[in-house]
């Protein structure tokens, strides 16, 4: 039999290996700055064209790379970060494994000019699909200047797979965030297609923060500060009243890297706990310093899952040092009581009275026996008609359950114990008397039984379906505003929004692009009155990035669904009984009056029989 066991070219094992480091134009950014931060650079400027899918250009001015370097920096497991195994346990770089330079060559165009400080010469190195094409002495400035083009040119189905240039440019920018947010002594620049996105000069944390995020989150953080044997932990929490539901900023680093760690979150969170609403969540910026040797960042390829020692001890560690700041700032609230009304009670002047004070004496009447019944003028006389009584019931809620969807089925779920729902395309006869539950459900009799109507899912149906008609049809109706409302946004949230203000606009929205991730808000949709129009458009951003939205079919369902679910009448809110009847009847008139845009149940029938079974 022959042999069937065969080693891979090397072009093969590269292009393998970029699909667990380079998934995306991201990617290709994250390494390339993480290398220059390594290379002690004290500006790093990035370019982007079309999103990264035509060109990467990624310029520094660090320490550069002799010729022999400039060549060898590109093959498989080359690396100046460590010599031995040992030295995953005392890493002090980003970077370290050697895979990035051959991973990124090895699906697209690569070319390099580098020179080290004090020489007259640099070298340039040209690779295309992990093929050295040149190498020749150049003339160019200290450090690295990295130009990768088309990317994934000989893998073309990884291209197909990339998103569009707004969802890619917004991942660029997270990662680019990601880097500046912990390396505040390094200047930074991203430009795409021409225009400055983001310029980052050197600053202190807290200013970084600020640049990169915007002036109104400055006054919402509070200041982290502990060292201990195990930890040094410093940065910013929010503050409580900067909870909100999406959105919130989180960031963990470790030594200098980016990391996610759900536990530690939970830590900040418990720190949080009876101080914010069940599920909302605070912005947060912190820093952990650790010994390396406590850590291994080598469990991941894109090295964001880092595992700990000493997991239970620093878990107390942060929530011991974000409720010092929460106190050391007051920003847990006090009991304030409300005075307004109350009694004035005297106190005792300087010095204590010279008269005694006498007990009260209570007053007892000894005649009263509270099982003695007595007659009442105020009594409460009991009603003998009950030909009238009765008669009011059948003229009341007898002919309500009377009432009915005639000639309407209704579909039986699987389970047993589960709820009948109405399979109508419309209503033909309904009841007109309708009861509201605890503000939440709207109740009304049928032929089958008792309907049971969720309120906000069903009004969330009714403008869910509207504003796609108007999306449909571009007649969105606005309301314009008597002062326009600024919203800032990130860079990464700034051009998603960009993405979206077509849409918007067929919405009813009227936004105006300032500049610098600024927009203003001029008018809103008529029927969203009241809400707060920043928050509608940030929650609109924030739905649109949580879901990956690329078609333009999905951006639409999820602008629709934001909005919808942001104007919808609230649960609690007390309704009339006209306002249940229009509800009922433009609910009914839904292509799909059962389920709401989101996916849950509105209405739900608790039958005849189930009710008799009941009282049986």
């Amino acid at each position: 039999m022959s042999d069937i066991i065969h080693l891979l070219p090397d072009a093969v094992a590269n292009q393998i290996a970029a699909g667990e480091v380079i998934q995306r134009p991201a990617s290709v950014i994250k390494e390339l700055v993480e290398n220059a931060v390594d290379a002690s650079a004290t500006r790093i400027d990035v370019v982007v064209e079309d999103a990264g899918k035509t060109s990467i250009q990624v310029v520094d001015d660090g320490k550069g790379m002799s010729e022999t370097d400039a060549r060898l920096s590109f093959e498989r497991h080359a690396t100046s970060k460590i010599r031995e195994a040992e030295d995953l346990f005392a890493l002090r770089t980003m970077g370290f494994r050697g895979e990035a330079l051959a991973s990124i060559a090895a699906v697209a165009q690569v070319e390099l000019k580098t020179c080290q400080p004090g020489s007259e010469l640099g070298t340039c190195v040209n690779i295309e699909g992990s093929r050295l094409v040149g190498q020749e002495p150049v003339a160019c400035a200290p450090g690295s200047n990295f130009l990768v083009r088309n990317l994934f040119f000989n893998v073309p189905a990884r291209r197909k797979f990339l998103k569009s240039n707004q969802t890619e440019l917004s991942n660029i920018l997270q990662e680019f965030e990601r880097v500046a947010l912990v390396h505040e002594d390094i200047a930074f620049s991203l430009t795409h297609n021409g225009s400055l996105v983001l310029s980052l000069p050197k600053s202190t944390r807290r200013q970084r923060i600020v640049n990169i995020f915007g002036k109104k989150l400055n006054e919402q953080l509070l200041s982290v500060e502990v060292e201990t044997s195990l930890v040094r932990l410093s940065g910013f929490v929010g503050k409580p009243d900067a909870a909100r539901k999406k959105g919130a900023h989180q960031y963990f680093f470790v030594n200098g890297r980016y990391m996610r760690h759900a536990y530690f979150h939970k830590a900040v969170m418990e720190a949080f706990e009876q101080l914010i609403p069940t599920g909302e969540q605070v912005p947060y910026f912190l820093y952990f310093e650790v010994e390396p040797a406590n850590i291994d960042v080598n469990i991941h390829p894109t090295k964001t899952e880092i595992k700990f020692e000493n997991e239970l001890a620093i878990w107390q560690i942060v929530v011991a040092a974000v409720k010092e700041a929460l106190g050391r700032f007051n920003a847990v609230p006090t009991i304030d009581f409300d005075m307004e009304g109350a009694p004035d009670i005297p106190v005792f002047g300087g010095s204590f009275p010279t008269s005694p004070v006498e007990a009260p004496v209570p007053e007892v009447n000894p005649d009263f026996n509270p099982f003695k019944s007595a007659s009442s003028p105020s009594a409460r006389p009991r009603r003998t008609d009950w030909e009238a009584l009765y008669g009011e019931a059948g003229g009341g809620d007898a002919r309500v359950a009377a009432n009915d969807f005639a000639g309407n089925d209704f579909v039986q779920p699987d389970a047993d114990d589960m709820p009948l729902y109405a399979d109508t395309k419309e209503v033909l006869e309904k009841s007109n008397q309708h009861y509201q539950y605890k503000g939440k459900y709207i109740m009304t009799a049928v032929k089958s039984g008792l309907m049971v109507i969720d309120q906000h899912r069903a009004h969330m149906r009714v403008l869910y379906d509207r504003y796609r008609e108007q999306m449909a049809g571009r007649n969105g109706q606005s309301q314009g505003l008597l002062f326009p409302e600024i919203l800032q946004l990130p860079p990464s949230e700034g051009v998603v929004l960009e993405h979206l203000l077509d849409d918007m606009h067929a919405l009813g929205f009227d936004l105006s692009v300032l500049g610098g991730g600024s927009f203003s808000v001029n008018a809103i949709p008529s029927g969203t009155e009241g809400l707060n129009p920043v928050e509608m458009v940030r929650g609109i951003v924030r739905a649109s990035i949580e879901k990956g939205c690329n078609v333009e079919e999905d951006v639409q369902h999820y602008i629709a669904l934001s909005l919808a679910r942001s104007a919808a009448v609230a649960q609690g809110q007390v309704l009339s009984n006209e306002e249940m009847e229009a509800l009922v009847d433009d609910l009914f008139v839904c292509r799909n009056p059962n389920q709401a845009p989101d996916g849950k149940i509105i209405v739900a029938i608790l039958g005849q029989d189930d009710l008799d079974r009941l009282f049986g």
